[in-house]
């Protein structure tokens, strides 16, 4: 007599449990460099949470009898050729860097990832025509290709977001593809089929799950050089316009007082410096505690 029980597809999906997460955060927690991009990360998030609220004065407020002021107990990073404080502005620009680094992942995954997930199951004529196009972006580094997509919508803080993200998903089509190739050979997908699955179901129940963590580990390391990317991109013109206080745009404005104000460029640029190292030594620790291929054997 048959059973009447029924098995879904979704039943048949590999799941990670709690254990495989438990002892990837001890590993995570036994990587030094993972609590010295933790703190980095947590000082920088917090900057860009207090925003304004955390800084001694108006980021905007100009002072001609305050200008250039060398680092001093009332300003302790000093102040900029208009009389600002420089703390107040690197404070305030904490919250657009994460923010534009932040956006810029968050378009570059959605469209990257949406692609890859495409270009893999499909395959055929769709494959083709994705990957081909995404090759026509490989082509060109991404900074240039960023660079090339601002020049053309024009500058502002908005238009270098797109650009960048423009520049940035097709690494995350590639990488998606790469793991659906492998994944929708899978005895759990092929059961999903059997069972009358639809390809968006098979596509966002069974085969997104599982290249979640790959695309995480990925954009955790990407954050910081987005973070740069914008920055570049103000420093050129491209990005943020004045008076925004972006750290990039900040040190573009201090090209010229390098000699007589070293604080005025060097703060903004060791903010840029510590964002950026923050995001990758915390991107690589996730990587090697998350990634079982980089584990090794205990």
């Amino acid at each position: 007599m048959l059973s009447s029980t029924r098995v879904s597809a979704t039943s048949l999906t590999p799941r990670r449990g709690t254990s495989y997460l438990r002892r990837s955060f001890r590993l995570l927690a036994r990587i030094p460099s993972a609590w010295i991009g933790i703190t980095i990360v947590g000082l920088l998030v917090v900057a860009a949470l207090a925003g304004p609220a955390a800084a001694p004065y108006d980021p905007f407020h100009i002072s001609a009898a305050d200008k250039l002021r060398p680092p001093s107990p009332a300003h302790w990073f000093g102040t900029d050729d208009l009389g600002r404080d420089l703390l107040s502005r690197v404070l305030t620009g904490a919250r657009i860097s994460l923010a534009v680094g932040v956006v810029v992942l968050v378009l570059a995954m959605v469209v990257g990832v949406g692609l890859g997930l495409i270009a893999g199951y499909w395959g055929g004529w769709m494959d083709e025509v994705l990957m081909r196009t995404t090759d026509v972006f490989l082509a060109f580094p991404r900074l240039v290709l960023a660079i090339a997509i601002a020049a053309t919508l024009g500058p502002g803080l908005s238009n270098s977001v797109v650009a960048i993200a423009l520049s940035w998903w097709p690494w995350y089509t590639r990488l998606v593809r790469g793991q659906i190739l492998s994944l929708r050979e899978q005895e759990y997908v092929l059961a999903a089929v059997s069972l009358g699955a639809g390809r968006p179901r098979i596509l966002l129940q069974h085969l997104l799950p599982n290249v979640g963590s790959t695309v995480v580990i990925q954009a955790s390391i990407d954050i910081g050089f987005a973070i740069l990317a914008a920055a570049s991109l103000s420093f050129i013109g491209l990005g943020a316009q004045p008076p925004t206080p972006e750290w990039g745009a900040i040190i573009a404005q201090a090209r010229s007082y390098m000699i007589d104000a070293w604080w005025y460029p060097t703060f903004p640029g060791l903010a840029i410096f510590l964002a950026v190292l923050g995001f990758n030594l915390l991107g690589n620790a996730v990587r090697d505690a998350f990634d079982p291929r980089l584990r090794s054997v205990t």
